[in-house]
């Protein structure tokens, strides 16, 4: 039975994730700085375990690795989650604030791929996923550090695939507008009218982007690797003048 780990995972994208990789038969480590994850982990059931642990941290990927394989076992599949991100326009953002949407985003992912990429490789047929946006792709207003960390994120998908290919697959999803905490602040008719602006006609909810990184790590997606796929309900298709 294999053994995957979701950063973020305490709720949003990260926790439809586990969820959806328990039901395929996976055994899940759920990691979030947020200690509330160890409740959804227990929420879950057996097969799913807790760890609270900051992805900006070189010492709590070790320890995350360590506890992830005493419970459930060398890691297969690694989905890296987690974010933080701030709203502003660069004139007005700290150094501060762009350097914790670097640690999180872009360094966090570097060390968890570091961290998880000896089990990965150990039989040839490692999974990573890469949750970026389709702010990697696109100019929008008030966030240029959350904006130039996704971007970053696709880069970084496409070197580790080229390196370490078929040793390891590694892709990247780029969610549109999804229901998430990150909307907590948006009013219902902002929602609309950012669902509006998909060619769906709607946004999306988590549980549509845990089915994409599903298929990323199953063996359905054997012959996919280094790729960056939307999520995003055809936002990154539309606009809205001539």
């Amino acid at each position: 039975m294999a053994v995957a780990v979701v950063t973020g995972a305490a709720r949003g994208i990260g926790q439809a994730t586990a969820q959806n990789l328990l039901g395929a038969g996976w055994r899940v480590a759920l990691t979030d700085v947020d200690p509330q994850v160890t409740e959804r982990a227990a929420e879950l059931g057996g097969r799913a375990h807790g760890i609270v642990a900051d992805v900006a941290s070189a010492e709590d990927w070790q320890r995350a690795v360590a506890e992830a394989n005493d419970r459930l076992g060398p890691v297969d599949g690694l989905v890296l989650n987690a974010l933080a991100t701030d709203t502003h326009p660069l004139h007005e953002m700290t150094p501060e604030a762009w350097q914790r949407q670097l640690d999180v985003n872009l360094t966090g992912a570097f060390l968890g791929l570091r961290a998880c990429l000896p089990d990965l490789v150990r039989e040839g047929e490692g999974r990573a996923v890469i949750v970026s946006s389709v702010h990697a792709h696109f100019g929008l207003l008030d966030v240029p550090g959350y904006a130039a960390t996704k971007a970053g994120q696709t880069g970084l998908v496409r070197q580790v695939a080229a390196q370490y290919g078929p040793r390891l697959r590694i892709n990247c999803v780029t969610p549109g507008p999804i229901r998430t905490a990150l909307w907590d602040g948006v009013s219902e008719a902002d929602r609309q009218r950012s669902g509006r602006q998909t060619a769906l006609a709607r946004m999306g909810e988590p549980e549509e982007v845990a089915e994409v990184i599903a298929f990323l790590l199953s063996d359905r997606s054997s012959y996919i690797t280094g790729a960056t796929i939307p999520v995003d309900g055809g936002w990154s298709i539309t606009k809205d003048s001539a």
